[in-house]
């Protein structure tokens, strides 16, 4: 254990994975960015692919350059991955309880970095992905084992859970403690983009969780999607068009926001 935390201060303290770091949260905000345009695109009826990571990297390889920033977010967010995961080797808090949830926390961004850097990996080499379709088939053998509504019922609300802690975290600016910002105007705007696009990203996570719990209730995995079936739903709300396209806003200001992360993320 004294090798690994010993390696991970050496990887923390490297000027290179730190600039690796930093561009994995530029990359992270033009997935966004092109995701919250589909979004946007969805509620103005004029199509534009699916909104989810997969819709993203499809639009991104079709455009000019797309293989290469393709590689790039790859590159990027495996090495914010790895971040994370160094991150949860070096957290210091002397209070245990606290330490191992800091550490759950770093893991489990980790691999959510590392599940859309697999994504943009299987696009740069060609391939492609349909989201919604591996996450109902997921949700299908969930429901085939033993337990299985109670088991993908506690997977939507684990969901559930992550995106409410998304909206809370923009509503409190809960995340300012991880940037080293100016102060002045520019403070004011970083902290009003975090705000609008954690809480437009919890919303859209928090409802992919409801699917879970909505396709576990009722047998039918069909009901479960992911983060496209998610907007599209918001789209059949009375109004729907108006909170999917202001969702879809928010998202694309959640990329902005990653581009200041990128600048004054704490690393």
């Amino acid at each position: 254990m004294a090798n690994a935390k010993t390696a991970a201060r050496t990887a923390q303290n490297s000027t290179a994975f730190r600039v690796l770091a930093r561009i994995g949260f530029i990359v992270l905000g033009i997935v966004h960015l092109v995701i919250g345009i589909i979004a946007v695109s969805v509620a103005t009826g004029s199509g534009g692919g699916e909104a989810d990571q997969g819709g993203a990297m499809e639009s991104i390889r079709q455009a000019p350059f797309g293989e290469f920033l393709l590689w790039l977010i790859v590159v990027g967010l495996f090495a914010l991955a790895i971040w994370q995961v160094v991150q949860a080797f070096t957290e210091r808090d002397p209070d245990s309880k606290k330490k191992w949830g800091y550490r759950i926390k770093y893991i489990g961004t980790a691999i959510a970095y590392g599940a859309i850097a697999v994504t943009a990996l299987t696009y740069a080499m060609g391939g492609s992905s349909d989201s919604s379709e591996s996450t109902k088939t997921l949700s299908a053998r969930i429901l085939e084992a033993p337990g299985g509504v109670f088991l993908l019922v506690l997977v939507g609300l684990g969901v559930l859970g992550v995106g409410i802690a998304f909206i809370i975290r923009g509503f409190t600016q809960a995340f300012e403690k991880q940037l080293a910002l100016p102060s002045g105007p520019a403070r004011k705007g970083i902290l009003t983009f975090g705000t609008v696009g954690y809480v437009a990203k919890g919303i859209a996570v928090a409802i992919t969780g409801v699917l879970f719990v909505i396709a576990a209730v009722t047998h039918d995995p069909e009901k479960a999607g992911g983060l496209d079936a998610a907007l599209h739903s918001l789209a059949q709300l009375p109004f729907g068009v108006i909170i999917l396209w202001i969702v879809g806003a928010g998202l694309i200001i959640y990329g902005v926001y990653c581009f200041a992360r990128a600048r004054y993320a704490k690393l």
